[in-house]
């Protein structure tokens, strides 16, 4: 009685077919699973006298390994069709469908031009730390003990510590080069930076820099000059105008303001430029030599030239953006404006 049970499922196996999941997890439980027909063979094992059990044990292992190999079997046929039903769904004369993709942010892209156009005129680049001594961050840099930079409203200390700070500028990362190489130095050195400042359209407590900084032999103002006319020109174009008004700084000596032509109005004057027509752009001047001389530098033999921007400054003149406080918003709808066209 026992075979002949076994014969009947056994030509059940053989002649069960599946087309879908559904029956597949049919077949599954009928003849897989613990409830199933094969383990109700298992199952009726007690009741099978010992001198028969080895013979009967062996009869049903057949059974289960034949289960599982056409529900092997099921499973790929049932795969192998519907990768062909979805070959066959899809129209292949339909238009290509244009996939979203994300873009480089404008701060980014921003750094990187700066970069490009300094890297082609001999410039190469220089990092440092985010977190600085006061050494690297005012002293080096001739700062005066009473300088207003140094107090707690314009600075942000680590642990109230007069030492440590988040650096205010990336010239101490120019120190740090000065203080490690040989002139002649080419270097330009972008970073984020921190100033203890309200946040408003235009102006920010945390904020990205680019500093650049030549020392060499008989380093002159007019070589600043042309290398900052010659960066204005490649970055807002040719028609674009720069000039130079005198101002301060501990590290530079004599200092100027760099200004270019407004790109919004084209020098005839918006709120952009307060009616002026002109937008400062950035500082620079000739190396101080009590700096080159803090860096173990000979300022009798070697002079140098310096000059700092902000880079959300030329980002928003670049492209057109009049509240500062975009690029750290995270807000999609302005983000997109700047992905690439597909």
């Amino acid at each position: 009685m026992q075979q002949e049970k076994i014969d009947a499922i056994k030509s059940e196996i053989a002649a069960t077919d599946a087309q879908n999941a559904d029956e597949l997890e049919a077949y599954r439980m009928k003849y897989i699973s613990k409830k199933s027909v094969v383990g109700e063979l298992f199952a009726e094992m007690r009741n099978i006298p010992n001198e028969e059990k080895k013979a009967y044990g062996q009869l049903i292992n057949e059974v289960k390994v034949l289960a599982e190999e056409k529900f092997q079997v099921l499973i790929d046929k049932v795969n192998s069709s519907q990768k062909q039903s979805k070959t066959q769904d899809r129209d292949l004369t339909l238009p290509p469908t244009n996939v979203s993709v994300g873009g480089i942010h404008p701060l980014t892209a921003t750094r990187q031009r700066i970069i490009e156009i300094f890297e082609r005129i001999g410039f190469n680049l220089s990092e440092g730390p985010e977190i600085e001594d006061d050494w690297h961050n005012f002293t080096a840099l001739n700062f005066p003990e009473n300088h207003p930079a140094r107090e707690m409203q314009d600075t942000f200390f680590i642990e109230k510590n007069p030492d440590i700070a988040l650096r205010t500028h990336t010239s101490s990362v120019q120190v740090r080069v000065m203080e490690n190489q040989k002139p002649p130095i080419r270097t330009l050195s972008p970073g984020r930076v921190y100033r203890n400042e309200a946040i408003s359209a235009r102006a920010h407590c945390i904020f990205h820099q680019v500093e650049g900084l030549y020392v060499d032999e008989n380093v002159g103002f007019a070589d600043l000059k042309n290398t900052l006319y010659h960066f204005a020109k490649e970055m807002f174009g040719k028609e674009t105008k720069v000039r130079f008004r005198p101002s301060y700084f501990p590290f530079t000596e004599p200092s100027a303001e760099i200004d270019i032509s407004c790109q919004l109005c084209g020098g005839s004057g918006c709120n952009v430029c307060k009616g002026s027509g002109w937008v400062e752009i950035g500082g620079s001047g000739m190396v101080d030599p009590n700096v080159l001389e803090n860096c173990g530098i000979d300022s009798k033999k070697y002079t140098g030239f310096a000059f700092g921007m902000g880079i959300e400054r030329i980002a928003m003149l670049k492209y057109q953006i009049k509240d500062l406080r975009l690029f750290t918003e995270n807000d999609v709808r302005f983000l997109k404006q700047f992905r690439p066209m597909l």
